[in-house]
């Protein structure tokens, strides 16, 4: 398997496949950190990421932005003193694509460097 966070996002469409339950299987292994959440019958990936304060926190959450506006693949995001939860799923699918499980390790990067 190529390196998710290597990968851009795939141009997705009302219809597109969702991630078969063998490739998120294997695509959690990349992601340990990661949760499957669901939410009104839709499945979610899910991670916190602690910060020591508020503007760390921020911070991070503008560079997510930034990732996700350059790939065109937006997630839900929660900022707190402190904390930072980000929620990636396919709105046009409602379910998981493989451009959530992209977008996610790409998120792991970004917090690897923070």
């Amino acid at each position: 398997m190529q390196n998710l966070s290597q990968k851009t996002c795939e141009v997705c469409k009302v219809g597109s496949n969702a991630v078969s339950q063998e490739a998120k299987t294997e695509y959690l292994k990349v992601i340990p950190d990661w949760d499957i959440v669901e939410e009104e019958n839709v499945e979610k990936l899910q991670r916190e990421f602690i910060f020591k304060n508020f503007v760390d926190a921020l911070a991070f959450t503008n560079k997510v932005g930034e990732i996700a506006e350059d790939e065109s693949h937006h997630p839900d995001i929660t900022t707190r003193y402190g904390s930072v939860t980000v929620v990636w799923y396919t709105h046009k699918i409602m379910g998981l694509h493989i451009n959530d499980f992209i977008m996610a390790t790409k998120t792991d990067g970004l917090f690897s460097v923070t």
